[in-house]
């Protein structure tokens, strides 16, 4: 017996174990530069983070000094305009929101993209910033798992914002580029679709003429990997 009390009196004298805090699920600062519509420069306490928004995707702009942001235009009309003017556009709108201000940055499951930015849902008073530029037609939702928090709230946004042709999404909306859910799509003439059955035949008969015999072929290769920020 005398030995059990021995044993437990040097467990307790030992020093307790140095686990580190749970990372906070909220921090504060101010913002001090606007990258573009979707990524800011925020000065915390003891350093300044490059944070980027959750769940939408703003139009990219040219970077001089390159972070591995490329520019891309969609010429489809029904897609988010993603030009250089309209990456112009979401950085002015976003620099209105935020520039200069207190911001309080939600945090979600996965707390950093592959570019090491710090990823948040982000508050100026109650009006969260993600939301707003996706409600002004500056921003389109872009779903990243696991963060899915807000994705209801962002899709129900965005198509209020594209059916009402707000912000970037305007000049599309007057070129009748948007189609609503409910929207008829005209069928062609009856004519025109023999045509093009009786042309599809013939390229379908000419290439099996020709056409090398089947060889095995091995597991299908996926053309594309899971979305991430840009």
């Amino acid at each position: 017996m005398a030995l059990v009390f021995v044993f437990l009196a040097l467990v307790l004298a030992l020093p307790a174990p140095n686990i580190a805090a749970p990372a906070p699920a909220e921090l504060t600062g101010k913002v001090v530069y606007v990258v573009d519509g979707d990524t800011i420069h925020v000065q915390l306490e003891d350093r300044t983070e490059k944070v980027r928004y959750i769940g939408v995707n703003a139009p990219e702009i040219p970077h001089p000094q390159g972070d591995g942001r490329g520019v891309t235009e969609r010429r489809r009309l029904r897609f988010f305009p993603h030009t250089v003017a309209a990456g112009e556009a979401a950085r002015r709108v976003n620099g209105d929101l935020v520039a200069g201000k207190h911001v309080r940055l939600e945090l979600d499951r996965q707390r950093r993209d592959h570019y090491q930015r710090l990823l948040a849902y982000v508050w100026v008073a109650d009006t969260m910033i993600n939301a707003e530029m996706v409600q002004r037609g500056y921003a389109e939702v872009m779903s990243i798992r696991p963060d899915f928090r807000h994705r209801a709230l962002f899709t129900k946004l965005e198509d209020e914002a594209r059916m009402a042709g707000r912000g970037l999404w305007r000049d599309i909306s007057k070129r009748g580029g948007l189609e609503g859910p409910h929207t008829p799509r005209r069928s062609a003439h009856p004519s025109k679709l023999w045509r093009a059955s009786i042309l599809r035949r013939t390229i379908l008969e000419l290439g099996a003429s020709k056409a090398p015999r089947p060889q095995a072929l091995g597991a299908p290769q996926q053309s594309c990997g899971a979305p991430r920020y840009s």
